[in-house]
């Protein structure tokens, strides 16, 4: 983020003080999750692209989780202040906190809230040209709309100047008729900001301090205001769980077309989930019910078949994830295949053309190239040479009641169905383990591993003759 404090640079006031009691919740509202991230960072996030060289998150119920998540999520972004609004009592007085928080600023002050999260970074950059190609006092988003409901109306006097906002709540019924909506998104010369919100009173309706009566403040002031329409989705607040499922539809919907847009192909779109900070390579094919969360990375070429569920990962080109396989916090390389019903868990990497297959769960386990690991097994704190072949049933016994330890098999390891590694243990080259081993010491390159095992076999016939005499009574224990 700039750190410029020239007049032409920005800082950013995000309203984020409201309890949202519709939300029915214990957090904040501003901290309720909207793909994948609480709803305060879209905020955030679109200053910072913005090149915002102050952001002032205004802040008063349960402010110290707000703080507590900004400290966490934001720890190396300079410029970053929360202020405190309490009393709460409107819109311009929480304004007023944050102008406290901006001293020795100059230049424009944008005003965001932080339960309006589908603001589009193209609509606010057209906001602050805007005004300052005009030179205006403010600019404001304005949208049309059949039914403004609660919204303030945007009152135009002659040759259409803008002339005031009137909140419904204090409009007349000749005032709602109106179209033209306020979404309540500013852009302010901050030297007026400053005088204004000094004249601000609480003659309405709500008794609050009210940030539209800027509007009349500065059609007087000579320098006047500049109204910029923007789409209404882009101003859809979130109020209530059915807000936050919509708006949350509709920046997903953004994000799909976005992936389709640039190549990707998505075979229902409408039933995926993916993040907006997600990137997906041309010619991936993404199925049904597919979920891409968090900062995911997918490679060209790539399938990621039905009900996969993939986080923070990152995929080379041409990996193949089979249907209803759950990645997490791992790096997939070119050419390799996972599932179906395969689990990745944090710190697995497959090297390039290995495999991990039906109901394999892997931990912090590197597996080379080429290798095999194709059904029923548990694969935990390991390293895993190329071409090494893993047969079903293997488990890594990793954890000892007090500590994990980490197994590490060599190149062209073969590993029989239901072995067991009591880690800590390492294996060479060129193994071959026997089924049913458990391989509790270090083993030599090019040796075979068995544990052995007597088998005692009995004719059927006498088997039955026993279990008749045992149920008879008949057959009784030696003592």
């Amino acid at each position: 983020m700039a750190t410029s404090d020239k007049k032409n640079s920005l800082a950013c006031v995000i309203l984020a003080a409201g309890q949202g009691t519709r939300m029915k919740s214990a957090r904040p509202k501003v901290l309720l999750e909207l793909a994948g991230t609480p709803m305060v960072d879209h905020g955030i996030d679109l200053a910072v692209s913005l090149g915002a060289s102050r952001i002032v998150v205004v802040a008063g119920h349960g402010i110290e989780q707000v703080e507590a998540h900004l400290r966490s999520k934001y720890a190396g972004l300079s410029g970053l202040a929360v202020a405190l609004q309490e009393p709460q009592l409107g819109t311009g007085h929480a304004v007023v906190c944050a102008l406290a928080k901006l001293r020795g600023h100059r230049g424009d002050v944008l005003v965001l809230y932080g339960d309006v999260p589908l603001l589009e970074r193209a609509t606010v950059r057209r906001l602050l040209s805007a005004r300052r190609r005009r030179k205006a006092a403010l600019a404001m988003l304005t949208m049309q709309l059949e039914d403004a409901g609660a919204y303030g109306r945007v009152v135009r006097g002659r040759r259409s100047v803008v002339e005031a906002v009137v909140e419904a709540a204090d409009a007349s019924d000749d005032i709602l008729a109106i179209r033209e909506a306020n979404a309540g998104i500013y852009c302010f010369d901050l030297d007026f900001l400053r005088k204004a919100s000094r004249r601000l009173g609480r003659d309405n309706a709500q008794g609050e301090f009210y940030l539209t009566d800027t509007v009349a403040l500065a059609a007087r002031s000579g320098s006047g205001v500049v109204a910029v329409p923007c789409d209404a989705d882009e101003a859809h607040g979130v109020n209530d769980r059915f807000d936050l499922a919509e708006v949350g539809r509709v920046l997903n919907e953004r994000t799909v077309r976005r992936l389709m847009a640039g190549g990707v192909t998505i075979t229902h779109p409408e039933s995926v989930v993916v993040h907006p900070d997600v990137k997906v390579g041309r010619d991936t094919v993404i199925g049904f019910g597919v979920h891409l969360l968090g900062r995911t990375r997918i490679g060209t070429g790539c399938r990621i078949e039905v009900g996969s569920v993939i986080r923070d990962c990152i995929l080379d080109r041409d990996v193949w994830v089979k249907p209803y396989s759950v990645l997490t916090r791992s790096r997939v390389k070119k050419g390799a295949q996972v599932g179906p019903f395969s689990h990745l868990r944090p710190g697995v990497e497959l090297g390039p053309g290995a495999k991990m297959g039906n109901f394999v769960e892997g931990k912090k386990a590197l597996l080379g190239p080429g290798v095999k690991a194709n059904h029923l097994s548990y694969l935990g704190d390991c390293e895993i040479g190329e071409a090494t072949n893993v047969g079903a049933g293997t488990i890594t016994c990793n954890y000892d009641g007090t500590h994990k330890h980490r197994t590490v098999l060599g190149e062209r390891v073969f590993v029989g169905s239901d072995t067991q590694f009591v880690a800590p243990v390492t294996v060479g080259d060129d193994v071959v383990i026997g089924a049913g081993t458990t391989v509790m010491r270090d083993v030599p390159a090019q040796m075979t591993v068995v544990n052995p095992k007597d088998q005692k076999t009995w004719p059927t016939k006498q088997r039955e003759r026993k279990a008749n005499r045992r149920a008879s009574g008949k057959g009784k224990a030696k003592r």
